[in-house]
């Protein structure tokens, strides 16, 4: 059993748990303090009867308020705070060496993907909240959680109940209770209307609608990081269909250019002027591109179909058509922010932070068992043994009255369950932390990559501008003689590379871009969820 400490006030307490077997009662204490002022006590002496008449007739107002907002104020969920986490840094590391610029108009609130000012996509990410499948499967965990809040919210009020029976039973002659006057067949005809009623004294209900508020917001946050996360994932996509596009447009040319090579080279080895190892060389060099273009393509039309899944429709019938990305597409400028800044940009972190919450509601609930659980019923109706005088005056019933139960003895059932409950905290607070954590390193891992892949791209495209340059002085020299065709092979093999490289390169900054917006919360802020 729990050690109560005590309390010196005729007032009901409004327990705070200090530890598992400790309360203490500030509200009371505070209504007591200014009650005993008035009346002439000290809070350190034990009022006796009188003392409590007296102070009743000071200032009966005071004692009957303080009555109603102990009752209402009682909780036995410990104070909540935050879980605290270690100070920020003042920048991000991956934005310490390299200047961001300033963007041209700020993330905005939800429809971020319009920072790359491209129509198609557009288009596609206004269908995706309508039509996605998870999305719609979250809409629905919302809704359930809605309806546990409505649910733990009617236990505030009365439960009404009517039952009615009709019996027709015999009497044993033998019971204890039987008399000569008692009939042996009889009939019992009842018809009630029974009130029922929980005092909310220690805050078990409280705490369990606060507990399902929480997780109802929770549950709205996590349909927030699963529309970010699917918008974002129709982003990287949309830039990796337009990529192979480039990288199918490049490989399809490379595959004629080296289509006509190959015949130059057997018209050449027919007149006797190239040998057939330069033939077969041309040969294998033109398949391999092919192969790498079927390859290509078999990428592009996976991609399209994870698009089709993303935005509700069969990839039988789901098509777009190819567009290569322009060289000159670039990441737009996104600024990062504060590190500080960052919890509050999350939905994933405020999910998390609201299930900590949740679970200190439920250390109020499963420590309210230690305590009795007061009930107010009532019923009214009729009874009689006869259905002619059923509903009459005479067989009117009506009983009324309240009723405290409290468990003594349970072989430690209930600490065991506020150890349970204090252990789902527990497990909540880190995983709040570690939520937390991965958010400063995935915009640390984008930052570095948007960095590290510019620096790529620069470098990149003096290979593409270099083997370019080299491909040509190789042609030149092997249609006079100077090279073999092993050269322009080698040679055109390095300027293919290059170019698939710089495309390639196009689209991880495309992707660490649409990362990196994701990282930030994408726009999301705490007003856009139901409180």
């Amino acid at each position: 059993m729990p050690l109560i400490a005590s309390h010196a006030g005729p007032l009901p307490q409004t327990w705070i748990a200090s530890d598992d077997h400790h309360w203490t009662c500030p509200p009371c204490t505070t209504g007591w303090t200014e009650s005993a002022k008035r009346a002439g006590f000290k809070q350190s002496s034990l009022p006796g009867v009188a003392d409590l008449v007296a102070m009743y007739r000071a200032n009966k107002q005071v004692l009957v308020g303080g009555l109603c907002a102990a009752l209402g104020a009682c909780s036995l969920a410990p104070p909540y705070q935050t879980p605290p986490m270690p100070t920020p840094p003042d920048a991000y590391q991956g934005a310490a060496d390299w200047k961001i610029a300033q963007p041209a108009d700020e993330l905005g609130r939800g429809a971020w993907w319009r920072l790359y000012r491209d129509t198609t996509l557009d288009e596609l990410e206004s269908r995706v909240d309508a039509a996605n499948q998870g999305l719609k499967a979250a809409l629905a965990r919302l809704q359930q959680a809605r309806a546990q809040t409505r649910i733990a919210h009617s236990a505030f009020f009365p439960t009404l109940t009517a039952d009615a029976s009709a019996q027709h039973y015999r009497n044993s002659l033998e019971a204890p209770t039987h008399t000569a006057a008692t009939p042996t067949v009889t009939s019992d005809l009842p018809l009630n209307v029974d009130l029922s009623y929980e005092a909310d004294v220690w805050g078990r209900i409280r705490n369990s609608v606060a507990a399902a508020r929480l997780g109802e917001r929770a549950s709205a946050a996590d349909l927030a990081v699963l529309s970010l996360a699917t918008h974002a994932e129709l982003a990287s996509d949309y830039f990796v269909l337009r990529g192979a596009d480039t990288e199918q447009q490049i490989l399809d040319q490379t595959v004629a250019d080296y289509a006509r090579a190959l015949a130059l080279t057997q018209t050449l080895h027919t007149g006797g002027l190239a040998a057939l190892a330069d033939v077969d060389q041309a040969k294998a060099q033109l398949e391999t591109a092919r192969t790498r273009a079927a390859e290509t393509h078999l990428l592009r039309a996976q991609t399209e179909h994870a698009i089709a899944v993303l935005l509700g429709e069969s990839a039988s019938s789901f098509h777009l058509e190819a567009r290569p990305l322009p060289s000159d597409v670039s990441p737009p400028p996104i600024d990062p922010g504060l590190p500080s800044a960052l919890l509050e940009r999350r939905p994933d972190i405020a999910a998390a932070e609201r299930r900590v919450a949740a679970a200190n509601a439920e250390i109020g609930v499963a420590r309210a068992a230690y305590f009795p659980v007061f009930d107010l019923l009532a019923a009214v109706g009729f009874e009689s043994m006869q259905a002619s005088n059923w509903v009459t005056a005479p067989a009117r019933m009506w009983s009324f009255g309240p009723t405290a139960a409290l468990t003594l003895f349970d072989a430690g059932r209930r600490r065991a369950q506020v150890a349970e409950v204090r252990a789902g905290y527990d497990e909540q607070v880190a995983d709040y932390r570690g939520v937390v954590l991965t958010a400063y390193q995935e915009v640390e891992d984008s930052l570095s990559a948007l960095h590290d892949l510019e620096l790529e791209s620069v470098s990149e495209a003096a290979a593409v501008q270099s083997t370019g340059s080299a491909l040509k002085q190789a042609r030149y020299q092997y249609e006079t003689g100077l090279v073999t065709y092993l050269q322009i092979v080698v040679t055109e093999n390095a300027d293919l590379s290059a170019r698939l490289a710089a495309a390639d390169i196009q689209i991880r900054r495309m992707s660490a871009s649409v990362l990196l917006v994701k990282a930030l919360g994408g726009g999301w802020d705490e007003r856009s969820t139901p409180r």
